[in-house]
């Protein structure tokens, strides 16, 4: 029987589901997702400096994520926003960024210590830059945005939250054998269903999703930016959580997690592959028209930031301010950098870069090596 969405769902079914999960048509989307996240690794293998994927695709899945909530900024504003010392900026992007450092949050603690309740509550807790804990009063309830009408009333008493989320703890690190992939959309949909926090569930259990995958050895690092495809599929998501809710309906729900993941991996996987060519073919154009300036340290810096500091060179031990700067500046003149004074910083913008970043399609206009290298023969 469908719960009563005025009710608190305190009769949430615990994992596992009551059912055989790996159907043929499961499976079959398993195969196709498995598949596409081993090349995504792969493909991030290809950049020898991972802080180039590290530093660019999670703020991605965090607008993304953070667009999901209704909290919309922009790719410029976010990297301004992340390369930023101080205090000012787009509030927005500071949510987002502090969604960043939740992901490396929890992909960090993985190293000590398995997934657990704890690890949800530390990664909402940085996402809302507050100490959160469960749930205590009553009265929550999700509705429809455009109606006001109430689609679902989650679970509701600490101790009905407290061991849910045990047997969500449980489930998550479960030796059993089925596919990580599986494990990641049902631990999907009952942290939603069980919706244990006052904010932030929403983005935290985005997070988990990366974290599961990691945990289970699919990922090295966290490079699966799934929130975009939620993003573009939004209505399926709500309608496909509320199919499992209302009826039951696990087959649908779990084969468009899976396609979320295929799709998801091929995207980025496509991304990376062009951030190597551009990173590539910038680096040819940078030694010819900027040989004082270049170095393979440097060039990884302005793809690891793209909104560079003059901090970020000196960071890395390639320069002292003055040679930074003046490297730095060297790259503006051959066009590969733009410089913005921001407050009382000077940013140095790989556009190049950042409009690759925003493209759907990978798609970028290599520099004119051929040109240049004529220039500086004549």
């Amino acid at each position: 029987m469908a719960p009563n969405t005025k009710r608190p769902y305190n009769a949430l079914p615990k994992l596992p589901p009551p059912l055989d999960l790996e159907t043929k048509a499961v499976l079959k989307c398993c195969i196709a997702a498995r598949t596409a996240v081993a090349e995504l690794r792969r493909a991030g293998e290809l950049i020898p400096d991972q802080s180039v994927l590290i530093n660019t695709i999670p703020l991605l899945e965090a607008k993304d994520s953070s667009e999901i909530e209704n909290i919309v900024t922009t790719n410029d504003a976010l990297f301004r926003e992340a390369s930023q010392s101080e205090d000012g900026g787009d509030p927005a992007a500071k949510e987002a960024v502090r969604y960043r450092a939740a992901l490396f949050a929890g992909y960090e603690s993985l190293k000590s210590r398995p997934l657990t309740v704890r690890t949800a509550i530390d990664v909402c807790s940085r996402i809302k830059g507050v100490d959160m804990d469960l749930r205590k009063t009553p009265g929550t309830d999700l509705k429809n945005t455009f109606t006001g009408e109430i689609i679902y009333t989650p679970p509701e008493g600490e101790q009905v939250l407290r061991d849910l989320l045990t047997n969500w703890e449980s489930f998550a690190n479960s030796d059993d054998d089925l596919d990580p992939l599986i494990r990641m959309a049902v631990l999907h949909y009952q942290f939603e269903a069980i919706h244990p926090f006052p904010d932030g569930n929403g983005r935290t259990g985005r997070i988990l999703n990366i974290l599961v995958l990691i945990q289970a050895g699919l990922l090295d690092i966290p490079t699966l930016y799934l929130s975009r495809h939620i993003v573009r599929t939004k209505g399926d998501y709500y309608r496909l959580l509320q199919g499992v809710t209302a009826r039951g309906e696990w087959e649908p729900w779990l084969i468009y997690m899976l396609s979320a993941v295929e799709a998801t991996a091929r995207w980025t996987n496509a991304k990376i592959r062009a951030v190597r060519d551009l990173m590539k073919n910038t680096s040819d154009y940078a030694k010819i028209g900027a040989p004082a300036a270049y170095s393979r340290e440097l060039i990884e810096v302005i793809f690891a930031q793209p909104y560079t500091r003059i901090a970020h060179v000196i960071e890395r031990d390639i320069a002292q301010r003055v040679s930074a700067s003046r490297y730095l500046k060297q790259l503006v003149d051959i066009g590969i950098l733009a410089e913005e004074k921001h407050g009382v910083q000077k940013l140095f913008i790989n556009r190049k870069y950042m409009q690759l970043l925003s493209s759907d399609d990978h798609a970028f206009e290599p520099y004119p090596l051929e040109k240049l290298d004529k220039k500086r023969r004549s």
